[in-house]
């Protein structure tokens, strides 16, 4: 029988050189197979953490913005000195124009106003207490302002002045602020004057004009 010769070995060195066999070769490709992958899925990863990078920036400028130009309110525990837009759900009785006490503001373009509608609140028996001029970031007829013990004399006010908004603020007396704005062209004829009881109307905030960040009013009162 002839003898069966060995099987060679598998070369990896030829004249001193290494020879890169099969199973080197295909774990390289595998290596680099799977360091492309690792590379892409750093890429992927950076480039969401960029998206959402920017769009926290976006979000912060719009953010400022917002609240820069009263979009967005922050609160705060600090007491606000401003007019009240939370309206009174209390239902009054009309009381006698003699005791009701007013300051008239003019708010308008219009010379002399404050002056005439005060001498108009004076004949209809009201005691007028000062006028002034007074500037305004609102619209419409007027606007009528007092704390709450007088609340009852600004629903009184408010039916002689029909279509005026109430703010309520921190005065401590039963005074009524009546401010008069571009929209106010008169007062009720006194002998339509509705006398029976309701509430008092508040804001409407399509009158509010381009500075939302400001209340709509906050007269400067005259020194006493």
């Amino acid at each position: 029988m002839a003898r069966q010769g060995k099987r060679p070995k598998d070369v990896t060195q030829l004249h001193g050189h290494h020879v890169v066999t099969g199973p080197e070769l295909r774990a390289t490709f595998a290596e680099d197979a799977r360091a492309q992958r690792s590379r892409f899925r750093r890429r992927v990863f950076h480039a969401i953490v960029l998206v959402l990078l920017v769009g926290v920036i976006a979000a912060g400028a719009v953010g400022a913005w917002a609240i820069m130009n009263g979009v967005i309110r922050i609160p705060t525990a600090i007491a606000s000195k401003a007019p009240s837009s939370l309206c009174p759900t209390t239902t009054f009785d009309y009381v006698p124009n003699e005791t009701v006490n007013i300051n008239v503001f003019n708010a308008t373009s219009r010379a002399g106003l404050a002056n005439t509608v005060a001498d108009e609140f004076t004949a209809r028996g009201y005691k007028v207490l000062s006028v002034d001029n007074s500037d305004t970031a609102y619209s419409g007829i007027g606007v009528v302002v007092s704390g709450v013990k007088g609340q009852a004399a600004a629903f009184n006010v408010q039916r002689n002045l029909a279509g005026t908004d109430y703010f309520q603020d921190n005065r401590e007396d039963e005074s009524v602020d009546v401010v008069l704005t571009r929209g106010f062209q008169g007062l009720v004829e006194p002998q339509l004057v509705d006398q029976t009881p309701g509430k008092l109307s508040c804001p409407r905030e399509d009158l509010r004009i381009a500075d939302n960040s400001r209340w709509p009013i906050i007269p400067t009162r005259p020194a006493q």
